[in-house]
């Protein structure tokens, strides 16, 4: 078996045992399912669902953003909780986005595009990721560098795909 498809299947068992314990009423899929873009957003492009990506690392935690503080980045309008976080991210916008455009960091890893939640989040060496839920969150967690390592290996071919025709199976 070839390194990544022991960690996508290490991977799958972490996603699958974590999904055992998820409610019917948890988001699953990406806001938009035939969207083609590398970015997680509503149907008006609100990236991240209007949560500020600065305040993650200024305020330690999810802080919601103002319309009156929005940048448009790389097809995602991205709302900031101050004049002073958007100036932040205008100034460095790659230190703040979330991984793999703000989908599910665990559902890149097995291959999928998964709604993000801004409330379950991660920093890992400098990097912010989302997870689509918190049982999800535990099982990538449980592997993280391996997960991390492979959601990076994934996301260069998933990135431009629907996440329709990726969360198919």
């Amino acid at each position: 078996m070839n390194k990544l498809s022991k960690r996508s299947l290490i991977a799958a068992i972490g996603l699958t045992m974590a999904a055992a314990t998820v409610t019917l009423s948890s988001p699953s899929y990406a806001v938009v399912d035939n969207a083609t873009s590398a970015v997680n957003t509503d149907e008006q492009f609100l990236a991240m669902q209007g949560y500020d990506p600065v305040a993650y690392f200024k305020s330690g935690g999810p802080q919601k953003g103002m319309k009156k503080f929005s940048v448009q980045h790389t097809g995602g309008n991205y709302y900031f909780a101050s004049a002073e976080n958007m100036k932040a991210f205008i100034a460095n916008p790659e230190k703040y986005l979330p991984q793999y455009g703000g989908f599910c960091a665990m559902g890149t890893a097995l291959g999928k595009k998964l709604d993000g939640d801004p409330n379950v989040w991660k920093i890992v060496d400098g990097k912010l990721y989302l997870n689509v839920n918190k049982d999800v969150s535990v099982a990538w967690n449980r592997n993280l560098n391996e997960n991390i390592q492979t959601a990076d290996d994934y996301w260069p071919e998933l990135k431009h795909q629907t996440p329709a025709s990726l969360n198919a199976n």
